[in-house]
């Protein structure tokens, strides 16, 4: 799960995003709202994290632009404002939750995986797909009841996969989720990553889930669905090919 997390208080933000990587999360910070609405834009986030007193425009601003620009991603308000007449202008402009400072660690983890569930039209706390289930608080795969023991790259790609089932996410956009950006090594640890999550899953009764989309990348559905038609699966970023299988 990829975050972006918008506070220009330094400790406040390191101490925010010790949390959420311990919670196994990717996070990207930025401490102007500008900032946060550039990223926004040029990146594809599970959530936003974002404290309302900024140094350049208020956090209700962000979350206007943000809608106005017609990004989806959830908004998460954390602030130390509680007054009622800001969480009513707040959720009025699109957000989707807010918390008042100070908060409780395990409290924000549960309700940054309840708000993304939601918002990728999941109601309950485990994603399933055909006989797959992948609960995003213990991090637990299994399928058909047993368990598949995988490594935090492989976990991270599952989950990537299963947060945006049905849609077809190029190996770049992998590389950026596991790596941020920062000593990412060749594009092609991706195919390796999916070849030896393949095997597991296919080792513990499901088989075919990950489907390749030749010259642009991989894409999860369901296995009832068979050979997904390109305009059904958007590339994440590009055009989706034409021909899409299981490899």
């Amino acid at each position: 799960m990829r975050v972006l997390l918008v506070e220009d208080d330094l400790t406040t933000a390191r101490g925010i995003t010790m949390m959420l990587r311990q919670g196994a999360m990717i996070v990207d910070t930025a401490d102007t709202g500008e900032e946060a609405v550039e990223l926004a834009r040029l990146y594809d986030y599970d959530i936003v994290i974002l404290d309302l007193i900024l140094p350049d425009i208020d956090g209700s601003e962000v979350v206007r632009r943000l809608r106005a620009a017609r990004i989806e991603t959830p908004v998460l308000i954390l602030s130390g404002v509680s007054r009622p007449q800001t969480k009513v202008k707040v959720f009025g402009m699109g957000a989707d939750d807010f918390i008042t400072k100070p908060f409780d660690q395990q409290e924000l983890v549960a309700r940054i995986q309840a708000i993304v569930r939601r918002a990728k039209g999941f109601s309950q706390p485990t994603l399933a797909v055909g006989p797959l289930n992948l609960n995003l608080g213990s991090r637990e795969v299994t399928v058909s009841g047993k368990t598949v023991h995988l490594t935090g790259k492989e976990y991270a790609i599952l989950e990537l996969l299963a947060l945006r089932k049905g849609v077809v996410m190029t190996k770049e956009a992998f590389l950026n989720h596991l790596y941020g950006g920062i000593d990412e090594p060749e594009v092609k640890i991706i195919d390796v990553f999916i070849c030896k999550l393949r095997k597991k899953l296919t080792q513990a009764g499901a088989p075919d889930l990950i489907g390749t989309v030749w010259g642009r990348g991989y894409v999860l559905r369901e296995p009832n669905q068979g050979r997904t038609p390109a305009w059904q699966a958007p590339a994440v970023g590009t055009a989706a090919s034409l021909d899409v299988r299981a490899a």
